[in-house]
């Protein structure tokens, strides 16, 4: 899918066992033993994965933008610093000098005086923009389009916190809305606040640009892959007796004793939900054909697929009413597809790899497989779940926990979302980091509620809401009671 996924993250291949509960890496279920997996067993279980034709494999409950949101929230919590001073002080990552937190420093890196590449000279507040080129193969090649693009270099290296944002154009579009977004939120406090500048400007409008996306993140993302009832389970009223003091994350098995940490059984397993979402092929606007995100030639062609690492080729833009549903549920132009067994054809042929790293669906299994993760069946019972029958895993004896979350979520949620087990440790988790994050939402203001304007006029904020906002097609909203800074 990306070359997020083709490298090992530093740290994951030491994760210490049972007595271990801190660090970059951990575990929720520390006790549970080791499936000991049969490698000719895992190949056959990928080789079954492979999508087929013919089926309805769409999931209209989840636009396909999700799938890449999701990519985006990844990056972030994940962040994996690529400097080499960074690499030496922790080759191993054995230590994590940084808590992972939704704080978009895959954005901001370390702020204008670390990391000034990725702020305006001309306005040192707002992030920096680039502009497209057209492409090889089409007229005028090499020449600035005028549409917008990530900062890049003349090589067409994205200058931006974290190049993983940068592996296929629907991410980098992605990463795209929320520098805008940053942008137009500062320009917005200027006009409502001229008295607020310098770096108190800038520190308010991250804070703004993060506590709205954390609010996505929650109500949003995590309601429509998790289910509500999954949600409100964790996230519950800090006063029964009084709503307006706002809600607290009260999670039964992520439970970190000081600072969180990534769980393997996240990040190894449950995470990977997202594999399953991949369409084959995309639609990004009006004039771009329906091409994969990475073509599966040898050597492809430059305007043969989505891949990143490049300038934006002309007309390449994307409109987002194709990822995401604008005008309510249902509306979005393609949608993802459904949480189930089954991965897009692409995904076992990735190009440039050597063959027994081609595979997606294999490369899954065996770290789950290194990383001694237990079965889904021994996760499911020490979670009081009732666990999947043999019909419903579809063979007798214990499956790995990624394939086991997958098939929860085909044969008891029709796919459209992901099942208990599944459902528990990816909402545990993104919630518990919530709540170890001294600087989110939850912990510094539980009542928060978005100050940027609902369009639909639902009372709810989400994804497409933050996108028309970042683009300018949206109106300005109110400042906050007490004003910005307050």
């Amino acid at each position: 899918m990306s070359r997020s996924h083709r490298t090992t993250p530093r740290g994951l291949g030491r994760v210490a066992q049972a007595p271990s509960h801190e660090g970059r890496f951990g575990r929720i279920f520390r006790r549970l033993p080791t499936f000991q997996q049969n490698d000719e067993r895992l190949v056959e279980i990928a080789n079954a994965m492979r999508e087929g034709d013919g089926a309805d494999q769409d999931n209209a409950n989840i636009p396909a933008g999700y799938t890449y949101f999701g990519q985006f929230v990844d990056h972030d919590i994940t962040f994996d610093p690529a400097s080499s001073l960074e690499r030496a002080n922790d080759p191993d990552a054995l230590v994590n000098f940084r808590t992972p937190r939704f704080d978009l420093d895959s954005l901001y890196g370390r702020g204008p005086a670390d990391d000034p590449a990725l702020y305006s000279r001309a306005d040192p507040n707002k992030m920096l923009l680039g502009k497209g080129r057209a492409a090889e193969g089409q007229d005028q090649a090499g020449t600035e389009t005028g549409e917008d693009d990530l900062p890049r270099n003349s090589e067409g290296t994205a200058i931006i916190g974290d190049p993983r944002n940068d592996e296929n154009i629907i991410v980098s579009q992605l990463q795209l809305v929320f520098l805008k977004l940053h942008n137009r939120v500062v320009h917005q406090i200027r006009e409502q606040e001229p008295d607020l500048e310098g770096s108190a400007l800038l520190k308010e409008a991250q804070r703004a640009v993060r506590w709205h996306y954390q609010w996505v993140v929650v109500n949003d993302f995590l309601v429509r892959i998790a289910g509500q009832e999954v949600v409100d389970s964790i996230l519950v009223a800090v006063d029964p007796n009084n709503p307006a003091l706002g809600k607290r994350v009260r999670t039964r098995f992520y439970r970190p004793r000081q600072d969180a940490f990534m769980p393997v059984e996240f990040s190894v397993a449950a995470y990977r939900f997202g594999h399953s979402m991949v369409r084959p092929t995309y639609t990004i606007n009006d004039v771009v054909p329906e091409l994969p995100i990475f073509s599966q030639a040898e050597e492809p062609a430059p305007l043969e697929d989505f891949h990143g690492g490049r300038h934006l080729p002309a007309q390449w833009t994307i409109a987002w009413q194709r990822f995401l549903d604008f005008n309510g549920p249902g509306t979005a132009g393609q949608p993802s597809r459904k949480i189930d067994c089954r991965l897009a054809e692409g995904l076992f042929k990735l190009s440039g790899e050597p063959p027994e790293m081609e595979s997606l669906a294999l490369r899954n299994l065996r770290r789950g497989k290194a990383l001694g993760l237990p079965s889904g069946r021994r996760v499911a019972t020490a979670m009081g779940v009732e666990p999947l029958s043999p019909d419903e895993i579809g063979f007798s004896g214990p499956a790995p926990l990624w394939f086991y979350i997958l098939r929860e979520a085909e044969a008891r949620q029709q796919g459209k979302r992901l099942g208990e087990v599944g459902g528990r440790i990816v909402a545990e988790v993104l919630l518990g980091l919530l709540a170890h994050d001294p600087l989110s939402y939850v912990r510094v203001e539980p009542a928060f509620q978005p100050i940027l304007p609902d369009v639909d006029g639902d009372g709810r904020f989400t994804l497409p809401d933050l996108v028309r906002f970042a683009l300018g097609e949206a109106p300005p909203s109110p400042p906050p009671p007490g004003g910005w800074g307050s």
